[in-house]
């Protein structure tokens, strides 16, 4: 064989080596590139503890839209915890003819590139929210009069929040599928109504003694609502409108996909 010939074939089988060599290399570089998933869904598990999950069921989306943001929106449904059977010394709880309410959220979320190593929904967040609570109550109450009659009324109470705030938190990444997401610090600003509606035949004095404890038992139940409504009374109407420090906490546990 020409040694020209034997030349080429060296520096033929060479030239293949170092390409199929740098194939190689790159397809491992790839695979060492961790998948980059976009979306979360998400279970609230903090309000389900602290309302009951048999009240309390609300389920979120996650996307995150841009390098280092995302936008999330949260909805289900909400209601108070079980009342207590006594409200006062003269009324006392009889049933529930209605428990209901709803739960809407939305947020805007910013990943601190500094602070984070990986890419969202992993990691540090900022950003607005906004979240909408809105409680519906019916119940129905006896009232003993000091000469042994009774009497039964009915309460039909609404409580609506409004509350625009910011938020700080961080979230979670396990088992490369499993989000954990704790927002840690959630200040705002809220606007609560309270609108308590009575139907009976109890006195003015006695409908505003079953008014004052149906604004008993919302503080009761409702973590934070004492410190927010105050020295504040429900009017004549059984309207309460009031402007206070709103706070949010949550643990949302969810998959990544």
């Amino acid at each position: 064989m020409k040694p020209g010939l034997i030349y080429r074939l060296i520096l033929a089988v060479l030239l293949c080596s170092c390409i199929f060599h740098s194939s190689a290399q790159e397809a491992d570089s790839l695979q060492k590139v961790p998948k980059f998933y976009k979306n979360v869904i998400r279970y609230n598990l903090s309000g389900a503890l602290l309302f009951g999950p048999d009240k309390y069921v609300v389920l979120g989306y996650e996307r995150v839209i841009k390098k280092k943001q995302s936008i999330s929106l949260n909805v289900g449904q909400a209601a108070l915890p079980k009342l207590i059977a006594i409200v006062a010394d003269s009324f006392s709880l009889q049933k529930d003819l209605k428990n209901t309410g709803k739960n809407i959220s939305i947020d805007y979320r910013f990943y601190l590139a500094k602070e984070n190593k990986y890419l969202p929904p992993r990691g540090v967040y900022i950003g607005p929210y906004y979240s909408y609570n809105l409680f519906e109550r019916k119940n129905e109450y006896t009232f003993k009069r000091a000469n042994g009659s009774t009497e039964t009324g009915n309460t039909d109470t609404k409580l609506s929040i409004h509350t625009v705030g910011a938020e700080l938190g961080y979230q979670f990444i396990l088992w490369k599928r499993v989000a954990l997401d704790m927002l840690l610090i959630g200040p705002g600003i809220s606007s609560y109504n309270v609108n308590s509606k009575l139907a009976s035949s109890l006195t003015p004095a006695e409908k505003e003694q079953l008014r004052d404890a149906v604004q008993q038992v919302l503080t009761q139940r409702f973590p934070g609502l004492n410190y927010v409504l105050g020295d504040d009374e429900l009017d004549g109407n059984g309207v309460l409108n009031t402007t206070s420090f709103g706070f949010r906490y949550i643990i949302h546990i969810g998959f990544v996909f």
